[in-house]
């Protein structure tokens, strides 16, 4: 079926305000090297970036059981299907997720979002997902569904958009608005409000936007890595990562108050402990490079002690992710690459993370 077919019945009695959105924090530059965080050629007028992430695929699921199935696998509440209505919030068309093995790890980060075309009696939903694992997900779901009333399959006609202010100022002159229509969906990023909006559509993006442009996808992740924020097997290796590690909490994407999932008991247990005694941090390299990078899972040390302190995860140039212990972010941290150099490492608490996290 056609994209627009997918996407017919708009909610047709949504209200007319619009949500603004006025961040103060967004870095003009990368606090590691200097280099502008979006677009630096950008015109004079231009207040959004979009970037288009065909690192990202969508997965839709519909049918009668299509909710109590995707209950019973995910960490968070579904996000609303159907037509919005008044009061609903701005980012109930999204939700944040991840999909756990039986031992509690991660297998696949998703952004889930309401077809507006469902009805009760048959909901409709599209995992946003990593498309190099968008098979492996699609066997994920079809192993789980038994005889349930359910429809899983790819959806390649829709590409999946990130869209960015390019400062702080601009969003104000040109504010956008939750639209579904019949070949689009804008929503708030469910995960963070420093990440923007998310852009579903067959269209070209910038031109969806008002006062919209093409910025380019390392500007996305750099923006991204500085904020601490994972996405895709890069960052959460399927079957090693744990949510609680990667902050799922942070990013508003656990419940713990819904109904049973697959991995629900090792972290609902550890959340109720209070202990995470490893988080993923955004993190800064300085000092010489290897060429292909940092590799991933390259050993984490304490300057003054010479200890483990983590792994470095993933990254793009100069900032990253890494695994660390909380309490060995505030001492001086390196990395000894192969050619036996050493890149001092500078663990970063993002301002979005609640107070009690810092």
């Amino acid at each position: 079926m056609a994209a627009a077919a997918l996407l017919r019945g708009a909610a047709a009695g949504r209200g007319s305000s619009l949500w603004r959105w006025q961040p103060s924090w967004m870095p003009r530059r990368c606090v590691a090297c200097g280099s502008s965080l979006l677009s630096s050629n950008r015109a004079d007028g231009v207040a959004w970036t979009c970037f288009r992430l065909d690192e990202r695929a969508l997965v839709r699921v519909r049918g009668p059981d299509a909710a109590l199935f995707l209950l019973g696998l995910v960490t968070n509440e579904l996000p609303l299907s159907g037509p919005l209505t008044d009061a609903a919030q701005p980012s109930a068309r999204a939700a944040y997720a991840h999909f756990l093995n039986v031992q509690g790890r991660t297998l696949y980060d998703v952004i889930l979002y309401g077809l507006p075309e469902s009805t009760e009696g048959s909901p409709g939903f599209l995992l946003e997902c990593d498309s190099s694992v968008m098979g492996t997900l699609q066997k994920h779901l079809a192993m789980y569904k038994i005889r349930r009333k359910v429809t899983v399959e790819p959806l390649p006609e829709l590409h999946v958009w990130a869209v960015l202010p390019c400062t702080p100022q601009t969003p104000e002159a040109a504010p956008l608005e939750e639209k579904v229509d019949t070949s689009t969906i804008l929503t708030r990023d469910p995960r963070t409000v420093r990440m923007g909006w998310r852009l579903l559509t067959q269209d070209d993006g910038p031109a969806l936007v008002p006062r919209g442009q093409l910025g380019d996808l390392p500007d996305y992740h750099m923006h991204r890595y500085q904020q601490g924020i994972p996405e895709g097997v890069r960052d959460l290796p399927p079957g090693m990562a744990l949510p609680l590690e990667s902050n799922l909490v942070f990013m508003n994407g656990v419940s713990f108050t819904k109904g049973c999932y697959i991995g629900q008991e090792l972290t609902a247990r550890t959340h109720h402990t209070g202990v995470i005694r490893k988080r993923l941090f955004p993190v800064t390299l300085e000092g010489p490079l290897p060429a292909n990078g940092i590799s991933p899972g390259t050993l984490v040390t304490a300057t003054a002690t010479g200890q483990a302190a983590g792994k470095f995860r993933a990254g793009q140039g100069r900032v990253g992710l890494a695994l660390l212990r909380s309490e060995t972010i505030k001492g001086p941290l390196h990395i000894k690459t192969s050619e036996s150099q050493q890149v001092a490492v500078t663990a970063l608490v993002p301002d979005w993370w609640p107070t009690a996290a810092k």
